[in-house]
């Protein structure tokens, strides 16, 4: 399968309605899309010829590729690029990256080959994200017996692009979330579907002891925990009553894609506000929160919270973001994720 002749197979009419409804996510450019339904075609074509499967062309709807499918940065490099002189193999590779933290595919690299799997997404995508785009969503308690195993699965896919060996990190994840539901649940969140009662989004307000609070000022890489196979947590939690304690660390925020509407992000938001009220009763001098900039569509998010960078990793992509306390629990939601851009 040639990744030139992508467009003949599956003409660029019937790309462009999925790129529509692809369109609407926090994140989901319109380049992004095309590129993401050009690697879904060209996967689907490629699997389906290494099979022996006779190909009839032009396709008009795509099916999911069974599991992962071989796909090197220089194939997607064609796939994105063409013959055009926008982009490099690298910048292919960076851009796979975006479609893994978008949660629109996988990627599984065993030392010598990229595989990457399209995750199970509607052939009819705009009936799908309809759908869950009408459902109500309400924040709630973080339940530890119900909702960590599909928030600790959530976790594991949006880290996916910056670990690769991700086979046993929704274990992992798993235990630290129950283990900080036993010390401090008051400031884990989801966002529950009205109709399922499933948990589609999560946050974590972690009250950091004083002595952990000069992780805030050494590079970024050397606070990831989640995301990473370390046994030791740099950050040691606060103790309800403690004076000493200054700052709050949000250590995960994640809404899953299908449910990244406005009125969504919106009232998580407003809910993390009532939340820090809450966390203030205990810890009466916070003044501080601090975030790790670890997803790259979470950015134009923070930047409109108000969040502004401190500190830049020089060896990767990471950035402590900070924030008043008191800037925070003054905002106007609303009007601050206005001029969020979907598209």
């Amino acid at each position: 399968m040639n990744p030139h002749s992508i467009d003949q197979w599956f003409p660029v009419e019937h790309q462009r309605k999925y790129i529509a409804q692809l369109q609407g996510r926090l994140g989901m450019t319109r380049r992004r899309a095309e590129y993401f339904v050009k690697l879904w075609a060209y996967l689907l074509l490629k699997q389906q010829q290494e099979l022996g499967k006779a190909l009839q062309k032009p396709l008009t709807q795509l099916d999911l590729p069974n599991g992962f499918v071989p796909c090197t940065h220089r194939e997607a490099q064609e796939i994105f690029y063409g013959e055009k002189d926008r982009g490099s193999d690298r910048s292919a590779g960076m851009m796979i990256d975006k479609l893994v933290a978008l949660g629109l595919i996988e990627k599984n690299f065993d030392g010598n080959t990229t595989c990457i799997r399209i995750r199970s997404l509607s052939p009819n995508l705009q009936d799908s994200t309809e759908a869950k785009a009408s459902i109500k969503l309400f924040p709630d308690e973080f339940n530890p017996r119900t909702d960590t195993i599909p928030i600790a699965s959530l976790l594991a896919r949006n880290y996916s692009w910056m670990n690769k060996k991700t086979t046993g990190l929704p274990h992992r994840i798993a235990k630290i979330l129950r283990g900080w539901a036993e010390h401090y649940p008051t400031g884990m969140r989801v966002l529950r579907r009205s109709d399922t009662q499933d948990a589609v989004g999560f946050y974590v307000l972690y009250p950091v002891a004083r002595e952990s609070e000069a992780n805030f000022f050494l590079p970024p890489r050397h606070s990831l925990y989640l995301s990473t196979t370390g046994d030791i947590d740099p950050f040691q939690i606060a103790i309800p009553g403690d004076r000493n304690c200054t700052s709050i660390f949000v250590r995960s925020w994640e809404i899953d894609s299908p449910y990244t509407q406005l009125i969504n992000l919106s009232q998580f938001l407003k809910d993390a506000q009532k939340t820090l009220v809450r966390i203030q009763a205990d810890f009466p001098n916070l003044c501080d929160i601090y975030t790790l900039l670890i997803h790259p569509n979470n950015e134009q998010l923070v930047s409109s919270l108000g969040y502004h960078k401190t500190n830049q990793d020089t060896q990767m992509p990471l950035s402590w973001m900070y924030l008043a306390l008191d800037k925070y629990l003054s905002l106007d939601i609303d009007k601050a994720v206005s001029n969020l851009k979907f598209d």
